[in-house]
């Protein structure tokens, strides 16, 4: 029997393989829907033509994500300890993420220039809202009678939180990181199409302009490998983290 795992990558496989025949058997023009052998060709002899749009846009999602989630976590926690803030801020919260960010960007340009800080900006107000509504959410459903029982030992509301809602809101944590993670590359591009010099959101704004179809779907595809990769460690570093709640559901 095949594992499970291998059915997303067979379901992949045939896919492209179907591409494939489809674009041979209808002689599909390569600017209008390229081949995947067309695609793949272009990405291995043309590494040396975007290969610094890629190093660029990584090196801006990575800060951006990091500072994206660092408030978010900040966030989650001040409305987390302060209630009476919570409570008049949490609807702002979800209005901000009601503004289109591809509408936002262009003033963000007009007040921060053309420079990195709108770039970061746009990145982070992408990423902040999963961290931040996951956090709360996994705060504000610790354990009460965990609570109550800390609170007759004597604990402190810096014990309480530092020790016990915390730890058992990680998992919540990292949920939001893994959907800020595949949003901070999104983030990314948007910001590279409002007047960057490089990254791949200018690659595939040269590549379209010029009618590059095959381009544009390099530039597709390191956008999916990038966020697998930065999903995928993510998930390596949930794994470490949490490792001790493994070990005590195995106990």
């Amino acid at each position: 029997m095949l594992r499970k795992s291998s059915l997303p990558i067979i379901v992949i496989v045939s896919l492209f393989i179907i591409w494939e025949a489809a674009s041979r058997i209808f002689t599909i023009p390569t600017w209008v829907l390229p081949a995947p052998t067309v695609i793949l060709a272009e990405a291995i002899n043309g590494w040396s033509n975007y290969q610094h749009h890629i190093f660029s846009t990584l090196s801006l999602t990575v800060s951006g994500f990091v500072l994206g989630a660092g408030v978010g976590l900040i966030i989650a926690i001040v409305l987390h300890l302060l209630p009476k803030i919570r409570e008049a801020l949490y609807p702002l919260l979800i209005m901000s993420q009601n503004i289109p960010i591809i509408v936002l960007a262009p003033l963000l340009v007009i007040w921060f220039g053309f420079g990195i800080t709108p770039k970061l900006l746009i990145i982070t107000l992408v990423c902040f809202f999963p961290v931040a509504v996951s956090m709360i959410d996994g705060l504000r459903h610790t354990n009460q009678d965990l609570v109550h029982y800390m609170k007759m030992a004597g604990a402190t509301k810096k014990q309480i939180f530092t020790k016990l809602e915390l730890p058992h809101a990680l998992p919540q944590f990292f949920s939001g990181l893994k959907i800020s993670a595949t949003y901070s590359v999104m983030g990314a591009v948007i910001s590279e199409w409002l007047g960057a010099n490089k990254g791949i959101g200018v690659y595939m704004t040269l590549a379209s302009s010029s009618f590059r179809t095959d381009r544009v779907f390099v530039a597709i595809l390191f956008i999916m490998i990038l966020c697998m990769v930065f999903f995928a460690l993510i998930m390596l570093a949930e794994k470490i983290c949490l490792k001790w709640q493994t070990n005590k559901g195995e106990k």
